[in-house]
C-alpha cells in the first residue's frame, strides 16, 4: 500500500486570446508539484509550502491544492488523514495557470494515493474545487490542458466537454511575465457584463479560425486569429508596458501575442523555436527597460499534461 504519491502539474495558457473560458494549452515548464500523504491525524492538513513567493492559505478548505484533496478523500477515502505539501514552481497570480497546477497536481497525487483509479474526467471534478477557490468561478481553460497535456477546447460547461486539438510541428510559445499579482477573480471581475454583437461576430470567427488554423497546420491563419475583442482591451491596462510587449513580440516574428489567462504574464505563439527566443529577447528587454523583475519562459506545446513523479 502506498503511503505517499507525488504528482506534477505543468503552466498553461489560457484564453488563447478569442478563446477566452474555453481554449487553452500546457507548457513543459515550470509547474507545481505537490506530495500528499497518509497522516495519523484524521482530515487534511496543509504541511508545507515551498517557494511560493507570496503567503498562500494553510486552511486547505481555501488552499487551491487542498480543496480537492478534501472532496476526493469525502468520496474515495474511507476515513483516511492525509498532509499536503506543495512545491510552487509557478509565480502567484502570474496568468499561467499557478492555481490550477497546484490544483491538478493535489488531485492526481491523491488519486495515486488512494489508488482509486479515476478517469481524467473523474479528476477534473475534483480539481474545479481548487479553481473555484481562486477566481470564484468554474471555468476549466487551464484546469483541462494541465490535467491531458496539449491543446484543448473546452466545447461546453454543461456539461463540461473537453475536446483535445492537434497541434503543428514547431508551434513554440514565449512566455513574458513582469513580476507582479494578478488576482483571477478580481480580473473576472472587470469584465464587461454584456458585449457588442458586433464583438461577438468577430470573436466567434477568430476563435472557429484559430482552430481551423492548428488543424490545417496554417499559421498565416493562427496568426490572424490570435486577436481578443472582449478581454483584452480592458485588462491590458492592468499590465505595465502591454502594448510595448506586444509590439515587441509582432517585430521578432511572432504569429501573434496576447493575456495569458488574466495576466500579467503574455504569451506569444511562434512558427519555430528560433522565433520564439527572439521574442523572448525583445520582451525582456522591454521589460527590463521599464525597470521591471521579470520572468520569461520558452517552451514548446507539451503534449503530456499533470503526471505522477517520483
Amino acid at each position: 500500500m502506498k503511503t505517499s504519491a507525488t504528482a506534477f502539474a505543468p503552466a498553461s495558457v489560457s484564453n488563447v486570446a478569442s478563446g477566452f473560458d474555453i481554449m487553452g494549452f500546457a507548457l513543459e515548464s515550470p509547474g507545481d508539484r505537490v506530495t500528499v500523504r497518509f497522516s495519523g491525524t484524521p482530515g487534511v492538513r496543509i504541511a508545507a509550502v515551498h517557494s511560493a513567493g507570496s503567503p498562500l492559505p494553510m486552511d486547505p478548505a481555501l488552499n487551491t491544492a487542498g480543496a480537492p484533496v478534501i472532496a476526493m478523500l469525502k468520496d474515495h477515502g474511507s476515513g483516511h488523514g492525509v498532509e499536503i505539501e506543495i512545491d510552487k514552481g509557478l509565480p502567484v497570480g502570474s496568468g499561467i495557470g499557478s492555481s490550477a497546477a497546484s490544483a491538478v497536481a493535489a488531485a492526481v497525487a491523491c488519486n495515486e494515493l488512494l489508488q482509486a483509479d479515476l478517469t481524467p474526467q473523474e479528476i477534473l471534478k475534483y480539481a474545479i474545487e481548487g479553481e473555484r477557490i481562486a477566481s470564484g468561478a468554474i471555468h476549466v481553460d487551464n484546469l483541462a490542458p494541465c490535467l491531458w497535456g496539449g491543446f484543448v477546447l473546452v466545447r461546453g460547461y454543461d456539461p463540461i466537454d473537453i475536446i483535445p486539438v492537434r497541434i503543428p510541428m514547431g508551434l513554440w510559445c514565449t512566455i513574458a511575465s513582469p513580476l507582479i499579482e494578478i488576482k483571477t477573480i478580481e480580473a473576472r471581475k472587470i469584465l464587461p457584463a454584456s458585449v457588442p454583437l458586433r464583438d461577438v461576430i468577430t470573436q466567434t470567427g477568430n476563435a472557429a479560425g484559430l482552430i481551423a488554423g492548428l488543424l490545417t497546420d496554417d499559421f498565416a491563419l493562427i496568426g490572424r486569429s490570435l486577436h481578443d475583442v472582449i478581454a483584452e482591451p480592458v485588462r491590458a491596462p492592468l499590465i505595465p508596458g502591454f502594448h510595448r510587449l506586444k509590439a515587441a513580440a509582432l517585430e521578432a516574428g511572432a504569429l501573434g501575442c496576447s493575456i495569458s489567462g488574466s495576466g500579467p504574464a503574455l504569451f506569444a505563439l511562434s512558427a519555430s523555436r528560433e522565433i520564439a527566443e527572439r521574442v523572448g529577447c525583445l520582451q525582456g528587454r522591454v521589460l527590463d527597460d521599464l525597470h521591471m523583475e521579470r520572468t520569461v519562459y520558452v517552451s514548446c506545446v507539451a503534449h503530456r499534461g499533470a503526471h505522477i513523479v517520483e
